[in-house]
């Protein structure tokens, strides 16, 4: 189950996500659903198109199953996810 504790330890894709700030202004305020997650890109299926996203220098707000909202920077999800998902976390 995906919690705000765990969610950097799971894959995105399938999740609904927002771009809430970004160094890239076209990028801010995009809303889609995760498609496919690389090491250093988010693919976001919007109403029209599919919008690559890096995300280094990106805040991400993400919509867990449950309907609770999470914000993550973007920094912390560089990382290929099937690396991310065994890694640890430091608290």
């Amino acid at each position: 189950m995906i919690t705000p504790q765990n969610i950097l330890r799971h894959e995105l894709t399938g999740l609904d996500v927002q771009v809430k700030q970004a160094n890239n202004q076209y990028l801010e305020g995009i809303i889609g659903m995760v498609v496919e997650e690389t090491r250093h890109m988010v693919l976001v299926k919007t109403n029209d198109r599919i919008r690559n996203i890096a995300k280094n220098g990106v805040t991400f707000r993400i919509t867990l199953p449950s309907g609770t909202c999470v914000d993550v920077d973007g920094k912390a999800l560089v990382m290929a996810p099937e690396k991310r998902i065994n890694m640890r976390i430091k608290r």
